[in-house]
């Protein structure tokens, strides 16, 4: 991620900047399940090596979408800050409107 105060075009090129690349993406998307330690992020993206999973935590947490927060045994776990759900909630929003399906939407039938 770009220092603070960087210069950009527009807002669309700071999202896709912010964004960018797949591991970002496929993180938020574990942790906006639940809260995870780093070991359960690092087992449920069994692809992605420890030093991008680490380098890609640090952005997250830099840029304000993620945050490293003390669980009730003391041990750490990230999760989705108030930017980090507002993005969640605006891609829910929009991706519906467009008629886009989700996942989450065939488990919960399913489980139901």
């Amino acid at each position: 991620m770009a220092p603070r105060g960087r210069l950009y075009g527009c807002p669309v090129e700071f999202a896709l900047d912010a964004l960018g690349g797949k591991w970002k993406t496929v993180i938020l998307a574990r942790i906006k399940q639940g809260p995870l330690r780093y070991s359960e992020l690092r087992r449920s993206i069994p692809s992605l090596s420890d030093k991008m999973l680490t380098q890609r935590l640090a952005n997250l947490v830099e840029i304000g979408f993620v945050a490293l927060e003390a669980s009730p045994d003391g041990k750490g776990r990230y999760v989705l800050t108030e930017r980090g759900r507002d993005l969640a909630a605006r891609g829910d929003v929009h991706g519906r409107a467009d008629g886009v399906r989700f996942r989450t939407d065939t488990e919960t039938r399913q489980g139901a």
